[in-house]
Parts: C-alpha cells; sequence; structure tokens
C-alpha cells in the first residue's frame, strides 16, 4: 500500500522579503516550488493548504508584546528586527501564513488524511526567541507546532530533529526544561548563534531532553 505525503506549498510565501539580494531570498523556495509543480512528480503528493495562525497559537512560544510588534510592521516597507533580519510590508501576515502550513500539516498527518507531511515554508524560525526575531527567522513555526501538538492532541513524546548549519537556539530555549519535547541538533560550531555545545543538555523536567551534537565543518 502506498503511502501519502502531504505537501504545504502556497506561492504567498514567496510575498516574504528580507531585502535585495539577502541570502534567504524567495528565489530559493520559488525554485523547489518548480520542482513540486513538475507533472512527472506533482501527482505524488497531496495538497495542505495553509492558513493564518492566530495571536493565540503563537503565543504558545512567544510572548503577546512581541506578536503585537510584529503586527505592527505591516504595510511597512521595512523594519529591521536584527541586522539580519528584516520585514517586507506582508511579512506580518506570511510569518503567521507559516505558522498555519505547520499546524495544518500536523492536523492532517494526525487526521489521517496523509501518512507525513512537508511544509515548504518561509520565513524560517529556529532562530526566533521567546521575544526576538533572529537570524532571518521571525515566528519559531516548529516550536509552535509542536505546541499545537501538545494543546490539541496531547501529545507527550515529539522529537524535533534540527539538521542546519546553524544551531537552532529558539527551538531549543522554547523546550529546555520539558521533557515533552526532545530537540535534537547538528550544526556547525561554535559559529553562529553560538550556542549548541556538547554541555547544553536541558534543566529539570527537561535534562538530557536536548542533544546537540556540534560538528568542526
Amino acid at each position: 500500500m502506498s503511502r501519502k505525503t502531504g505537501i504545504v506549498k502556497d506561492g504567498r510565501y514567496l510575498q516574504h522579503s528580507a531585502g535585495f539580494a539577502h541570502p534567504e531570498s524567495p528565489e530559493r523556495l520559488a525554485a523547489v516550488y518548480e520542482m513540486l509543480d513538475n507533472p512527472l512528480i506533482s501527482w505524488k503528493f497531496t495538497h495542505i493548504e495553509p492558513r493564518e495562525a492566530s495571536h493565540k497559537e503563537i503565543e504558545m512560544i512567544h510572548s503577546p508584546s512581541y506578536v503585537e510588534f510584529i503586527a505592527s510592521t505591516s504595510g511597512k516597507r521595512s523594519v529591521y528586527l536584527d541586522p539580519d533580519t528584516a520585514t517586507s510590508p506582508e511579512t506580518y501576515e506570511i510569518a503567521k501564513l507559516a505558522v498555519g502550513g505547520v499546524c495544518n500539516a500536523i492536523d492532517s498527518v494526525m487526521d489521517g488524511e496523509v501518512d507525513n507531511a512537508f511544509a515548504f515554508i518561509r520565513p524560517p524560525g529556529h532562530h526566533a526567541e521567546k521575544d526576538t526575531a533572529a537570524g532571518f527567522c521571525v515566528f519559531n513555526n516548529i516550536a509552535i507546532g509542536a505546541m499545537h501538538a501538545i494543546s490539541k492532541y496531547n501529545l507527550r513524546r515529539i522529537l524535533i530533529v534540527d539538521w542546519d548549519l546553524h544551531h537552532g537556539n529558539g527551538t531549543q530555549h522554547s523546550f529546555y526544561g520539558d521533557q515533552r519535547v526532545l530537540y535534537f541538533s547538528t550544526h556547525q560550531y561554535p559559529y553562529y548563534p553560538g550556542t549548541g555545545s556538547l554541555q547544553e543538555s536541558g534543566r529539570g523536567q527537561g535534562e538530557y531532553y536536548t542533544i546537540n551534537v556540534p560538528l568542526s565543518m
């Protein structure tokens, strides 16, 4: 029996821009979308429609004041959230759409509509902390997704595997004292953002539920 793979894909994700020649550009995702639209493979996937997440959902990870601050950037030409992270007029709505895309992907798997799912979304999220943006990230999509699974489906054993050049400091900090989520990361170290050493393994009930694999190159 073939397994069904769900795909979150929406042209609106290309509207967010962090500025001219920024490394996290819409073209990166557009290239993936072009491949997925190829008739030779497009039939293999089930489309999952994204939605904009609510403030209540986003505030499972981020502070209300931070969410309101990001909302205040809506329609503005450009707001620098940190030296590497800037908004465009559409960023607030698209960042909510990124979170909602992850949540809908989780719902589709949990409801049995698909066997697994991949959310091709932006802006990214794993550097975003409770009350700050960082490293091209606005809302911590995967951390909010994990809390969505916990709150809606009462899941108590969630694994987040983060493979990236950089350590996902925001995701780690979101669950550093929480044994419901095991955070596993491979990353280059000690480069940006400077977190993710072997010694960082969680605290309290979450001790040993953070596993970092820092790599030299």
